[in-house]
């Protein structure tokens, strides 16, 4: 299976799979063993006991191919939702229904899915091929139909291949009818790494990377001539750039040299010629306006493939007061980390003038930028580096979950020890050294029984740092750290987290970056039947 291209056996499989595939994980399957089908019973009777309003959103969602702008005369052929990137925000209550019809009209035979991210929905509606339903051929459409009792900001995507790092993505907002929350106005804020349509495709980017390093002559590498990063300081690259090993193998894609101390070291595998806030590039950004003395709630989303970013407005500090739709105890910041799948909450009180929203790609050159417009004034050049980015930045291991979302005290009843394995050189990403095989999705379960307390004890060998990302729950990071889905586990370092297992179906827990996951940084955590 690892000398194949996983991502062919997963579009190539899922059309004989069928309901077959899910049938032989149902409560009836003799194999052993047995595991609640995501469409099972127990999943209708959680659905049913979630609190709803009895609203119902409809919309069509299409995913077809399509030239995006992104500014500055920059166009980039890719996929997206009805033609733009990021999609259409969707924005409901918490406890209603959204039914979103999606319609697959992407070349070729490509198939997809939807996920929703951050949400804990019913199984079947997850969007996971081939675990929870079987992929949406092209010329075909499928139909996702949950409620939403959680208010937060979340996004979706898909989850086939490497379709995340395309234009295929848009943020969910649910929000809260009874909001606690002070404000006076909201930007909702998403960060994205973009290569598609402009060096090449995230399919080729990682067939390169798969190729992993091993059979590189390192010594014969120009690497003073090298450009590293593939991109400057205004976060834009020459489409051409790329480099070459000593024995003529390419790496039009594969980042080298790009190292954080906040990140633990290595900081990124992938060159992106762009870093875009809210779809468009730095040098012609997004423009948010309000009044000086407003409050205003920003919902920052980092739905980039392989990128954290280090975030701070300019003349400005942030109060934190969400993490991946969860309340936490309110935490001054002048920047925060966010790893690829978290979303972050802050408040500012608006100064007077044109400010700087900052998306620092971390370990890599360049980043996004967009502005927040109160006055007259210039807009700063695309290049600027608010004092801020180098004041106080804040992480998820810094916060603390709000009192009245915090887990009560509670000895765990299963504990899984997730290591997480592989290295450039092999591109072998893995969790306790077994790569994900899309051609047998329930082998080697993370076991779990509905009423349990969990831990999941991350402990990451590699010397990368991960985002590693739940489906179908939030779990906490130690016994009072904030309510999360998705959390960064750095090189060598242990993160134990703990959830109830009360969503019961089956889920994959995975790293989200888009290369690693893809790669085989995967595992099913399964409700035992």
């Amino acid at each position: 299976m690892n000398s194949i291209n996983r991502r062919s056996v997963l579009l190539a499989g899922l059309g004989a799979a069928g309901t077959g595939l899910l049938a032989a994980c149902s409560d009836d399957a003799s194999s052993s063993p047995s595991l609640l089908s995501p469409s099972g019973s127990q999943v209708a009777r959680t659905e049913k006991k979630r609190s709803g309003t009895g609203r119902v959103h409809r919309l069509h969602l299409t995913a077809a191919s399509g030239m995006l702008d992104l500014g500055g005369g920059t166009m980039a052929k890719s996929w997206a939702f009805s033609g733009q990137a990021p999609g259409k925000e969707i924005r409901i209550s918490a406890g209603d229904t959204l039914a979103a019809e999606l319609s697959n009209q992407l070349p070729g035979r490509t198939e997809t899915s939807i996920h929703w991210h951050g949400i804990a929905l019913r199984s079947d509606m997850d969007g996971v091929p081939p675990v929870t339903q079987t992929a949406v051929r092209a010329g075909s459409g499928f139909t996702y139909r949950f409620i939403a009792d959680a208010p937060g900001t979340y996004f979706f995507h898909p989850h086939v291949g490497v379709q995340l790092d395309r234009g295929l993505y848009a943020p969910l907002i649910v929000e809260d009818p009874r909001e606690p929350l002070p404000y006076d106005d909201e930007w909702v804020v998403v960060l994205d790494d973009w290569l598609d349509g402009v060096t090449g495709t995230p399919d080729e980017a990682f067939a390169e990377l798969e190729r992993g390093m091993g059979g590189m002559d390192m010594d014969g590498m120009d690497m003073d001539g090298m450009d590293m990063s593939g991109s400057g300081m205004d976060g834009t690259a020459s489409p051409s750039s790329s480099a070459s090993s000593g024995d003529g193998m390419s790496m039009r894609f594969m980042l080298m040299g790009a190292t954080s101390e906040l990140l633990g070291g290595d900081a990124g595998d992938v060159r992106y010629p762009y870093h875009l806030v809210n779809g468009r590039v730095p040098t012609d950004p997004a423009v948010y306006t309000g009044k000086p003395g407003k409050r205003v709630r920003l919902r920052i989303i980092n739905a980039g493939g392989d990128t954290a970013y280090r975030v701070a407005l300019g003349g400005h500090r942030l109060t934190i007061t969400h993490t991946d739709g969860f309340p936490v105890a309110h935490r001054q910041a002048d920047a925060l980390l966010i790893g690829m799948g978290e979303r972050y909450d802050v408040l500012v009180t608006l100064g007077d003038g044109v400010f700087p929203l900052v998306a620092l790609a971390e370990g890599k050159d360049g980043g996004g930028m967009a502005l927040m417009r109160t006055g007259s004034g210039s807009a700063p050049r695309s290049t600027v580096r608010p004092a801020e980015l180098d004041g106080l930045i804040v992480t998820a291991s810094q916060l603390s979950a709000a009192e009245d979302v915090r887990l009560d005290a509670k000895k765990a009843d299963q504990v899984h020890r997730i290591e997480l394995t592989g290295s450039m050189a092999r591109y072998d990403w893995a969790i306790n050294g077994k790569r994900y095989d899309m051609a047998d999705p329930t082998a080697n379960p993370l076991l779990v029984e509905e009423g349990q307390r969990v831990r999941l004890d991350f402990v990451n060998s590699s010397d990368m740092w991960h985002p590693m990302h739940l489906h179908g729950h939030t779990y906490q990071l130690g016994s009072t750290g904030p309510r999360k889905d998705t959390t960064v586990v750095l090189p060598k370092k242990k993160v134990s987290v703990v959830f109830d297992a009360d969503n019961p179906g089956q889920w994959m827990l995975h790293c989200h970056n888009a290369y690693h996951g893809e790669a085989g940084m995967m595992a099913l955590v399964a409700y035992r039947a």
